[in-house]
């Protein structure tokens, strides 16, 4: 897959704008598709940063499928550097309804710490998924911006060792950590009606249909 979107060529400047330039005044979907393509390799680039949760590289192509609906070039910027928070947002979003676990998840600095921990453990070579010492903590919640109850709370989360009968707060007044691990895959009928609400936005997204390979695309780390 890797090899296959590199033959791709990236645009140059003037070219990206006059495809961008047909595809807004025109609704030119040849001019879609190859700003697509071209900013492809944008994808797997980005979701190697969110290796470990099980990711589809195809997820962040819907994010790259959005960005070059919405993308204005008459401002002046790149559109691979309006894809890249588009790109994010859809890898993102994609996990935050896929893990059990991101039910818990729920203040700005929670989230900050759950989609950067892993990668500030092992920039100190922090291994496994026991609790930490005193000193890693303080220097892991200085890297990443959080408290360092945000990052011992969300060690102990995201750790596979965590027993389901322990209680989530000390106070043991917030139940079992077994109550809230809860099976959030859609069903059927969910997926559906957001891929609906998705192709509603435009036509543009009916190129999904060509870069969606959920089941042919590899997922980030293989």
């Amino acid at each position: 897959y890797l090899e296959e979107i590199r033959r791709f060529p990236m645009l140059e400047r003037q070219e990206e704008y006059m495809l961008a330039k047909r595809w807004r005044e025109h609704g030119d979907r040849d001019a879609a598709h190859k700003l697509v393509t071209s900013h492809l390799r944008l994808v797997p680039k980005i979701a190697r940063d969110y290796r470990g949760y099980g990711l589809p590289i195809s997820k962040g192509n819907v994010g790259l499928m959005k960005a070059v609906e919405r993308f204005e070039p008459e401002k002046g910027f790149r559109l691979a550097t309006y894809a890249v928070w588009w790109i994010k947002a859809a890898i993102q979003e994609y996990i935050l309804r896929s893990w059990s676990l991101v039910k818990m998840v729920t203040t700005a600095n929670q989230k900050k710490a759950f989609f950067n921990l892993r990668k500030a453990q092992s920039k100190i070579s922090i291994l496994g998924n026991g609790d930490m010492r005193l000193d890693q903590v303080k220097i892991i919640a200085r890297r990443i911006g959080v408290t360092e109850t945000d990052v011992i709370y969300m060690n102990r989360r995201l750790g596979g060792d965590v027993s389901l009968n322990a209680a989530i707060r000390e106070d043991g007044d917030s139940g079992e950590w077994q109550d809230w691990l809860v099976d959030e895959s859609p069903d059927q009928e969910t997926t559906l009606a957001a891929s609906e609400e998705f192709d509603n936005h435009g036509p543009a997204v009916s190129l999904s249909h060509k870069l969606r390979r959920d089941s042919a695309v590899p997922k980030c780390g293989e």
